[in-house]
Formats: C-alpha cells, sequence, structure tokens
C-alpha cells in the first residue's frame, strides 16, 4: 500500500524559496532556521527522502501562480511567481513546468506519470518485496489557477507537456470564480472545459466560488475531483468558510463519483483556531475524514490532499504529523477507529487512483 497525495506545491517552493524537493525536510529547517522563509512560510514538512521513507508513491505535484493584486499570501511583498497579465502567468506556469522535467533529470526516485503505463511502471516499484531503494515516486502535473492558459485551445499544449489535471480557480481568473471572489464560468471558461472534456483531463473543483463549482458539477462531462478542499462544518463560526466545502457541495461530488482530498491544516479544521495555538490532536483530522465518509455513505469519496508547503509549517499540522512521512500513521489511526482494510487503502491511495485511471491515456 501506498499514499496518495494529491495536492503539493513542490516548484513553487524551489523558486520562490529555493526549496529543494530534493533535500531532506531536517536539511530545509536546518538551512532556514530564524531566517525570512521559515517566517513567512513556516517550517518545511516536505522532501522527497521524507516522502519514500512515508510510502507516499504519487503526488500531485502542482503549477501554481498567483495573481500579484491578492499578493496578501507573502505579507504584502510580491512573489517572483506573481503575475499580473496572461502573459506573465503563462511564462510563470512554464517556469515550473521546466522545473519539474530538471527535477525528473536530477532523480532517478521521481517519474513524470502521464499515461497508465508510467503509473503501473511507479506502482510497480512499490510491490510486496521491493525494498526502499527501489520505490520511486510518481508526479501528475496538476495547475492550480488556469490563468497560465491564454486561451482554452492553448491548454492542448499544456496537456501535450504533460499536464493532466486543472483547477481553473484559486482567487477568481479568467476562467470562474475562486477563492474570496465569487463569480460563474466565464465564457472562457465554460470553453476550457469543453477542451478539457476533448482530452478527457482531471477537473479540479478546488477553491472554484459555489456558482462556478455547481456550474461545472453540471457541465462538465468528465471525471472530477476536489484536490485539497475539507468541508465547511468543521470552521463554522468564521466569517471567511467559502473556501472549503458545504454538505451540499460534497454530496453532490460524490454523486458523480469525485473525491475531495483532506487537508492536514489546522485553520480547516477547526474554526477558532489560529496560527500561534496549540496543535489540534490528530483526531481532529481523522473526523474530518469520518464526516465525508459518513455523509457520502462510504470510503469511496475522500483521501489526502496535503497542500504541503502551500503556505502554512509544521506548527500549523495536527499533533502527530511533523513531515510528510507521518502521513504513513494515518493508516492505524482509521483502523483504530473501525475502517477495514480496503477502506483504509482507498482513502490513502485507491480512491484518487481510481480518478487517474479514468482519465490518463493508455501511453504518453
Amino acid at each position: 500500500m501506498i499514499i496518495v497525495d494529491a495536492h503539493q506545491d513542490i516548484a513553487y517552493n524551489a523558486l520562490s524559496f529555493e526549496r529543494d524537493y530534493l533535500l531532506s525536510t531536517f536539511e530545509k529547517r536546518r538551512r532556514e532556521a530564524g531566517g525570512p522563509v521559515e517566517v513567512v512560510q513556516g517550517r518545511a514538512t516536505l522532501g522527497l527522502p521524507d516522502a519514500l521513507i512515508g510510502r507516499v508513491g504519487i503526488v500531485f505535484a502542482t503549477l501554481f501562480t498567483e495573481p500579484a493584486r491578492k499578493n496578501a499570501i507573502l505579507g504584502g511583498a510580491i512573489s517572483e511567481q506573481a503575475y499580473r497579465t496572461p502573459q506573465e502567468a503563462w511564462r510563470r506556469g512554464m517556469d515550473q513546468l521546466d522545473y519539474y522535467q530538471r527535477l525528473f533529470d536530477r532523480s532517478t526516485f521521481i517519474r513524470p506519470v502521464r499515461s497508465l503505463a508510467e503509473l503501473d511502471a511507479v506502482l510497480s516499484t512499490w510491490e510486496e518485496g521491493r525494498d526502499l531503494p527501489a520505490h520511486v515516486q510518481g508526479m501528475v502535473l496538476l495547475m492550480e489557477n488556469a490563468d497560465p492558459i491564454l486561451e482554452p485551445k492553448q491548454f492542448e499544449e499544456w496537456y501535450a507537456r504533460g499536464v493532466r489535471v486543472v483547477g481553473p480557480a484559486w482567487a477568481g481568473t479568467r476562467y470562474c470564480g475562486g477563492t474570496g471572489e465569487p463569480g460563474p464560468l466565464t465564457a472562457l471558461g465554460r470553453e476550457l472545459l469543453d477542451v478539457m472534456a476533448g482530452l478527457n483531463a482531471l477537473l479540479d473543483l478546488s477553491h472554484m466560488a459555489e456558482q462556478s463549482f455547481f456550474e461545472a458539477l453540471d457541465r462538465y462531462a468528465g471525471v472530477l475531483i476536489a484536490s485539497h478542499s475539507n468541508p465547511r462544518r468543521f470552521i463554522e463560526g468564521r466569517t471567511d468558510p467559502e473556501r472549503l466545502l458545504t454538505d451540499t457541495q460534497i454530496r453532490r461530488l460524490a454523486e458523480r463519483d469525485g473525491v475531495m482530498g483532506i487537508v492536514p491544516f489546522n485553520w480547516f479544521l477547526h474554526g477558532q483556531w489560529t496560527r500561534g495555538d496549540a496543535r489540534l490532536p490528530l483526531s481532529r483530522l481523522l473526523e474530518a475524514i469520518d464526516y465525508v465518509c459518513q455523509l457520502t455513505g462510504s470510503a469511496a469519496h475522500v483521501g489526502i490532499g496535503t497542500d504541503f508547503d502551500g503556505g502554512f509549517g509544521e506548527a500549523s499540522l495536527p499533533e502527530g504529523i511533523d513531515t510528510v512521512s507521518d502521513l504513513w500513521g494515518l493508516g492505524p489511526a482509521l483502523a483504530a477507529r473501525g475502517y477495514t482494510p480496503a477502506d483504509v487503502e482507498a482513502i490513502l491511495s485507491g480512491n484518487f487512483l481510481r480518478k487517474l485511471r479514468q482519465t490518463l491515456p493508455a501511453s504518453a
């Protein structure tokens, strides 16, 4: 058994903060101790050595670009990955795409996953009896924020270069409303969904404004996920709830056989938690997973989408999760709550693997 993590901002962290994915989390923390990156982003939680130890065999690795108008994420400083025009967004996205290609060239322990053949080749390295040195991590490229796509038809270029998942929103984009900027799908957004459907690409609903979310559910004939979206029920009382999913959204996603990735971020798990507070118990994360299972009637529609290191660090994680390697402990924790081995495997990997098998072409 492995873990599939449906959301990691690997290229963004490398290009914005010089966080080399091939270095261990310990080495990143040593280098960043007391410095500005640690202050802004928190203590690092990602590194390939940690991921391999924790059996994180597949990750959805993002191409994440941020509009310059939303620079509050960096405390007012404009990130090198920010953009002001579609052309700048395209360039930032291509820079991140190039980063992943260099990563594949630098390490034999990472491979792109663009097809079923490549997926199966990666999974074969995790078969029973294969030792740690044989394990390989596969990366599925996910574009978070579709503004780097210059026009809908141009998505074909991104697909040809390996992008298999698109989340049209982060904040609002030229394609739809997003977090903090409500709105429907735009004419360009509807056209983009049609182009994506023609390629059988995987649509990520995370960050989409409610109006866009429901319109996409009704319009998109392809396969759907919400790569990193927790139940809104867990942050009741907050004034900014639209980032997370209502019960109705979760049920509608499940009706389409969609899968949502739970984020182990305390801010998404408790409405009164703020940075600097004590870490929440691991049980709170398990409750969020269980909530989706109970609401949808099975363990078939929930997985893990950590969003590591997406603007928060180790101090913002529930107790028991220090780095990505600790995700493996979710298996025994779920089993202790009464989940069967089949359900544990579905949550940790099987559900998102099912979505990949429904969308990846036979060969690259």
